[in-house]
């Protein structure tokens, strides 16, 4: 379950940065950095 969360982050971040530097995007680009840290963030936790 781990890794899901981490490739599920993984994949968020590349996304925004695909869409932060190539197109402009808006709101929804930081939408999915949100999204990334809040993965990284809920995995840390339940390791604790």
């Amino acid at each position: 379950m781990s890794r899901i969360f981490y490739g599920i982050a993984i994949l968020f971040l590349v996304a925004w940065a695909i869409g932060f530097f190539l197109y402009g995007l808006g709101l929804i680009i930081h939408l999915l950095l949100v999204a990334a840290v809040i993965a990284i963030a809920i995995k840390l936790f339940k390791e604790n």
